[in-house]
């Protein structure tokens, strides 16, 4: 009788222990069966300390990734992704898990893709204290992979940003995306074709904006009382996600500029509604702020006003 082997089956087991025992030397926190991280120091000060929890994923944007043969940014895609969940309420993210599914096991990829999480979980400020490497033979082919990440972050109960004190006269603002960010990329592949040419591609690819930072220091001088990553949905869908329900949200797209992609989608027969419901069109998160406040944040830029209405966004110009 044949003998049988996981490996025979196409799941190669010691060559994802070489590398995960290599990482262990630089990440100490990789290769247990769980991470730990400590909440006594984060949690010092608060009166309610709430956990905050968030997934996400880079989506079809890995198959630019792939088609350059660079996959050195998607990991920072996946942080990003999740992060700027966290801190749409007012949490600081604390940790990071990943998840990586591939057909094959490749270490020189995975090496890249780790490269990327890292690297974002630096700019997010948080820890990246371990995740779950698959290899999925049958269940995808050599070459693909996709991957997603885990975040909890950190609220107290009182300083939790709920929309709540939105109020007509209030100023929405926007932090400039890097350009499509993670969203859209089955229409964006779709329109610009398999064939477009590497330029295209690595713009494509530009990594998503990580915004702990700057939404920390904005915070730091301003009562911020709603924020939208805005993603999947674009404006319309996600900001209307932070509105409570007697407000509306009054859009003029002519108070900010969109990376140069926007405009060549669009040209290619996206129509405006379509653009505005399907990418971040420039904007990679919307806060409401007072309007006294909102000319004093140079970071951003005022975009729109809040009006009395039933917790819908408009966008002049644009019927959504």
């Amino acid at each position: 009788m044949a003998e049988h082997t996981y490996r025979d089956a196409g799941v190669d087991i010691a060559a994802c222990d070489a590398w995960l025992a290599r990482l262990g030397q630089s990440l100490p926190a990789i290769g247990g069966f769980a991470g730990l991280m400590p909440l006594g120091p984060l949690t010092e000060g608060m009166r309610e300390p709430c956990l905050v929890a968030s997934c996400d994923g880079v989506g079809t944007k890995v198959l630019v990734a792939r088609s350059l043969g660079d996959l050195s940014t998607i990991g920072i895609d996946c942080v990003a992704m999740v992060v700027n969940d966290l801190i749409c309420c007012g949490a600081e993210p604390v940790i990071f898990l990943d998840y990586l599914a591939v057909g094959k096991f490749d270490a020189a990829e995975a090496d890249q893709i780790l490269a990327g999480l890292r690297r974002g979980c630096e700019e997010a400020d948080c820890a990246l204290i371990g995740g779950e490497t698959a290899e999925l033979p049958g269940l995808l082919r050599p070459g693909d992979f996709d991957v997603c990440g885990f975040g909890l972050g950190l609220v107290d109960r009182p300083a939790v940003i709920d929309g709540s004190r939105v109020a007509p006269g209030d100023r929405v603002v926007g932090l400039p995306s890097t350009g499509l960010h993670s969203n859209g990329f089955s229409l964006a592949r779709r329109v610009l074709g398999e064939d477009r040419d590497e330029r295209v591609s690595r713009e494509m690819l530009t990594p998503t904006a990580i915004c702990v930072r700057t939404l920390r220091e904005i915070r730091r001088r301003v009562d911020v009382k709603a924020v939208a990553h805005i993603t999947g949905g674009g404006l319309p869908g996600n900001l209307r996600r932070a509105l409570p329900a007697g407000v509306d949200a009054v859009l003029d797209p002519a108070r900010w500029p969109r990376p140069a992609i926007f405009d060549r989608l669009e040209s290619l027969g996206v129509e405006a509604g379509e653009m505005y419901r399907t990418f971040n069109m420039g904007i990679g998160m919307a806060l409401v702020v007072d309007s006294r406040s909102a000319e004093s944040i140079p970071e951003a830029r005022v975009i729109g006003e809040i009006t009395e209405g039933s917790g819908q966004v408009h966008i002049e110009g644009v019927r959504t």
